[in-house]
């Protein structure tokens, strides 16, 4: 039997909404025939957006959205997407599958989704092919009031005000695809970009500095004794491979084993954020300067058939395990993690939606988003949690992974993963401080380890009602099947 105590009147750290950021790159069928069908498309639309992909996320009520990339913003340039969609010129995204873009989507686009979706814009800005004037105009071409030749650009193409732009990214990869740069050189050039990206009266930027892959310690070392003054935010990349990346496994057909170690290489992640933030909290004890997490997921081999530069890859049980106990993870860190981005939104890797012309299917994870979305914005509840442990390969894995808050109302969302494959998992709850009176929940399993949504089946893995949990004498038990997230409110 597993343990865990929820000290539901000692309320810590606030989750920040933006915990639960999603990524949209142009990236295969994410943006073109994905958000983007056009404004003559048979598919029902507004402007050009597909509505029922804006449906579909609004409900998991999405906090903001990354753009436009990921690799391709460091060979986007801003001005060739804004005008006349007729005159834009085009583009060949080299990073993936070398197709040919027309620009259709670019900033007025990208800003009328996110007044769509209600979520805040996160802007990735050109370092490795661009300029510090190339991002500083387009700051302030977003963000300005004020006569300047941006804002009037803005105005001749249709946007009298200007947008509340908060968030934006200094790059990304730079390590890598945004430039291949030793982080000492970068370091500088960052300080340099931050100082042009310049606040207006009515719109405080929240300057986002490109961080480590993985297990670059001296990265993030090198980043806040540098430049740490200046920025607000530094991000971490982590994606869980389960093969290698030459051969990173099926999404749909795998073994037990390959089970096991998905699990034990998504919780690494963390390990990778207590050593990340151990080196931060040197330089910024109070916890000013953010973790951001903007890519995160499963990756996997793509969909046999599919353009191999497109990611499009299927979502399983498997996949939404790895999302829910990511997300516990990073409400646990909630003190420095202050937004993270799952990759990605749309057809591309770890996605919500996958879609097929006129047809839409909800993968597993979307679900889990959907049942975690109680979290936002509310208060952790500080968890001691004793799990029974599975061992594979030599590694020791705890069953079970929890997280825990509380709402304004005195509502407690308790989010639960049950790792193992096969067996069910009971967890006896001890909850002090609140009286409760009434339990709800839902959960989310699958009748197989390799169960995923399909065009033909998009309701094989659906979350259901819960009726596993009971409350006795203060203690709240709770008896989660195999395979499975579960969300619970006490109330």
């Amino acid at each position: 039997m597993s343990r865990v105590v929820m000290n539901v009147d000692a309320p810590t750290t606030h989750i920040s909404r933006h915990i639960y950021g999603h990524f949209a790159e142009h990236l295969g069928r994410c943006i073109y025939d994905g958000f983007w069908v056009g404004k003559d498309s048979s598919i029902p639309n507004t402007r050009g957006i597909r509505n029922d992909l804006v449906a579909a996320l609004r409900a998991l009520k999405i906090p903001n959205l990354r753009w436009p990339g990921g690799c391709f913003a460091d060979d986007y340039h801003w001005k060739d997407g804004i005008g006349p969609p007729e005159q834009r010129a085009s583009i060949v995204n080299t990073h993936w599958g070398g197709v040919t873009e027309n620009n259709s989507f670019g900033t007025h686009e990208f800003m009328d989704l996110c007044e769509m979706l209600e979520c805040e814009p996160y802007i990735c800005g050109n370092v490795g092919s661009g300029t510090v004037r190339e991002m500083s105009d387009w700051v302030q071409y977003m963000t300005a009031a004020a006569s300047c030749p941006m804002s009037d650009l803005r105005r001749s193409n249709g946007r009298e005000e200007p947008w509340k732009v908060r968030y934006w990214g200094v790059g990304n990869e730079t390590w890598g695809c945004g430039g291949n740069m030793r982080v000492e050189y970068y370091a500088d050039v960052y300080r340099r970009y931050a100082t042009y990206l310049r606040n207006q009266p009515d719109n405080r930027l929240y300057r986002i500095a490109v961080g480590a892959g993985t297990a670059d310690y001296h990265w993030t070392e090198v980043m806040m004794r540098e430049a740490a003054e200046l920025m607000d935010g530094l991000s971490l990349h982590y994606y869980t491979v389960t093969g290698t990346w030459e051969d990173k496994g099926s999404a749909t057909e795998f073994t037990e084993d390959e089970w096991f170690t998905c699990i034990r290489k998504a919780l690494r992640i963390e390990e990778l954020i207590s050593r990340h933030s151990s080196i931060m909290d040197v330089y910024d004890p109070e916890k000013r300067v953010g973790l951001i997490v903007d890519e995160w997921g499963t990756w996997h081999n793509v969909e046999p058939g599919t353009n191999p530069g497109f990611l499009y890859q299927q979502n399983t049980i498997r996949d939404a395990l790895v999302a829910g106990l990511t997300l516990n993870i990073f409400n646990e860190h909630a003190d420095r993690v202050h937004m993270a981005n799952i990759a990605q939104t749309i057809n591309v890797l770890q996605a919500m939606v996958l879609t097929n012309d006129e047809r839409l299917v909800l993968t597993p994870s979307y679900y889990v988003f959907r049942m975690y979305a109680g979290h936002q914005d509310a208060k952790r509840v500080p968890l001691v949690v004793e799990a029974d442990e599975v061992e594979h390969d030599g590694y020791q894995m705890p069953t079970i992974n929890a997280s825990a808050s509380v709402n304004n109302s005195g509502d407690v969302l308790v989010t639960l993963c049950n790792i193992h494959p096969h067996e069910p998992v009971n967890v006896d709850c001890e909850v002090r401080g609140i009286g409760i009176s009434q339990i709800s929940g839902q959960v989310l399993t699958a009748p197989t380890i390799d169960a995923h949504n399909t065009f033909e089946e998009p309701e094989r893995v659906i979350p259901k009602s819960f009726d596993g949990a009971s409350f006795e004498n203060a203690a709240l038990r709770v008896r989660m099947p195999a395979r499975s997230v579960v969300a619970l409110w006490l109330r």
